[in-house]
């Protein structure tokens, strides 16, 4: 059973000792900090999806060899004034917030036509700016949080839960107002980029969806519009209606996927189409040689199912490559193929405002692997920049059963599995000087649904090897996402 991966547990404030096995390296020193969710009761109402329980906060602090835990919920308001009133009071992703039963039936009533408040509960990732550590979520909150005792800080807003990092210290990330392209922070250095073609595909009651988080190369921003739309007669309905915030998102097939290729210098938008897919997370983007925009989204190849779903689902998650051709001007001839590349099946061909074939990444042997989610990269070194490997974990189960690394040169694939053991998402660490893309290790924690006998799993980067263990003697739920702090 996988119930009890996705089980309420008890915080750990206080950080633990762990039970080593094998090797530690003693190079390793920092923290790999993790999220998600954490809690999915209060008093007898129960969250009815995965991504709505209580954002729980984890910390791996790895020193000379040795491994200490501790986690902490975040004190978020929703946290916080549902503890206090022992029920579900702010409605979640997948779970609609009752009235007060303490109420009369008229304000029981009339409390559903009242405008939603947003959460705050950031169980999504860890993100940085400036220096400082954020929880975050898909709305627009985000919390600073104190990166050694895990607790809760001053709330903030304007951000969600994928951001991107360049090299001159600036952060690039979704924000959610209307009628800007672009807009710049200087004080936080926190550029907001939107979606500015996200508008009505059909219908002036709808709305399309851009993913979970722009794409970005050295010069250039993506953003992918799916046919996805979030659908305004349901939205203002749906409270009515008493359904969640996830049945007001519809997918529909019939129109195409519209990647908007923004000039991060000059503004400049071109778009590209390809045939309608759904994507969670990017793994990499870069230009070659200024000619060429190589994308690689994860994709999913199960188009009937959607993003509520996908824990619930077999859907075969998938790497897809795009080359997005760069010297397309007012002289580029019609229907004529862009991208002349050997051994790529990719195709574009200027129409109005363009068309971009695809080229599968994957073959038979990945597939045995149940697809793949959560991708990482040497994202220090090789963000936005040619790059040959990425690790990611592989569901061949509801819940990931494998951490993979692919080479995308060769197409090689290594794998680390063991029946009964759930990994999360695989962080990697580089070693000091290293010299290499894959010179490091790969960090995942490793659930179980055995009693206190989650660890935390330390894998050779190249050889996918697996170096030492830190069991934690404590329940650990399944998680979202993570990052290693350096600093400790």
């Amino acid at each position: 059973t996988i119930e009890p991966l996705v089980r309420s547990v008890e915080e750990t404030p206080d950080p633990i000792p762990t039970t080593i096995t094998g090797t530690i390296p003693t190079w390793i020193n920092g923290s790999l900090l993790r999220n998600g969710p954490g809690k999915f009761e209060f008093g007898k109402d129960s969250y009815t999806h995965w991504f709505d329980g209580m954002a729980m906060m984890h910390r791996f602090h790895i020193c000379e060899g040795n491994v200490t835990y501790c986690s902490r919920f975040l004190r978020s308001d929703s946290f916080v004034t549902n503890s206090e009133k022992n029920r579900i009071v702010v409605s979640e992703f997948g779970t609609l917030a009752l009235p007060d039963p303490c109420k009369n039936i008229f304000a029981r009533f009339f409390s559903r036509f009242q405008i939603p408040k947003a959460t705050d509960n950031a169980s999504v990732n860890f993100v940085t700016y400036k220096g400082d550590y954020y929880v975050s979520t898909e709305t627009n909150y985000m919390r600073r949080v104190d990166p050694q005792s895990l607790e809760t800080k001053e709330k903030m807003g304007d951000s969600t839960a994928h951001p991107h990092y360049d090299r001159e210290g600036a952060t690039y990330n979704m924000g959610n107002s209307y009628g800007k392209s672009v807009s710049e922070n200087k004080k936080d250095q926190l550029i907001n980029l939107m979606c500015q073609s996200c508008v009505s595909l059909n219908s002036r009651l709808s709305f399309c969806a851009c993913p979970l988080s722009p794409v970005m190369s050295e010069n250039y921003i993506v953003f992918v519009e799916q046919p996805i739309k979030l659908d305004m007669l349901k939205l203002i309905l749906y409270r009515i209606q008493g359904k969640s915030l996830n049945k007001v998102l519809t997918w529909d097939p019939q129109y195409d996927t519209i990647f908007h290729l923004v000039n991060r210098h000059t503004g400049k938008v071109v778009k590209y189409r390809a045939a309608p897919m759904f994507t969670l997370h990017q793994i990499n983007a870069f230009e070659d040689n200024g000619m060429r925009f190589w994308l690689l989204l994860n994709f999913s190849s199960c188009l009937s199912d959607f993003v509520w779903q996908f824990y619930n689902s077999m859907c075969r998650n998938l790497p897809r490559r795009y080359v997005l051709p760069l010297t397309v001007d007012e002289e580029t001839p019609l229907d004529q193929n862009l991208v002349s590349l050997q051994n790529y099946k990719a195709t574009a061909k200027k129409t109005k405002p363009g068309e971009v074939g695809l080229n599968k990444l994957y073959d038979d042997e990945l597939l045995q692997y149940g697809g793949l989610e959560f991708p990482q990269i040497n994202y220090d070194q090789y963000n936005g920049r040619p790059y040959r490997y990425f690790y990611s974990c592989g569901f061949g189960h509801v819940f990931s059963d494998s951490l993979l690394k692919m080479d995308v040169h060769t197409k090689e694939l290594k794998v680390w599995r063991y029946p009964g053991l759930y990994p999360s998402e695989p962080v990697f660490v580089a070693s000091p000087n290293a010299t290499q893309e894959d010179d490091g290790v790969v960090l995942s924690v490793i659930i179980t649904p055995r009693e206190k006998s989650t660890f935390l799993l330390i894998l050779d980067a190249k050889t996918f090897t697996e170096l030492g263990r830190a069991v934690v003697p404590v329940n650990i739920p399944y998680g979202t996402h993570g990052v290693f702090n350096k600093m400790g």
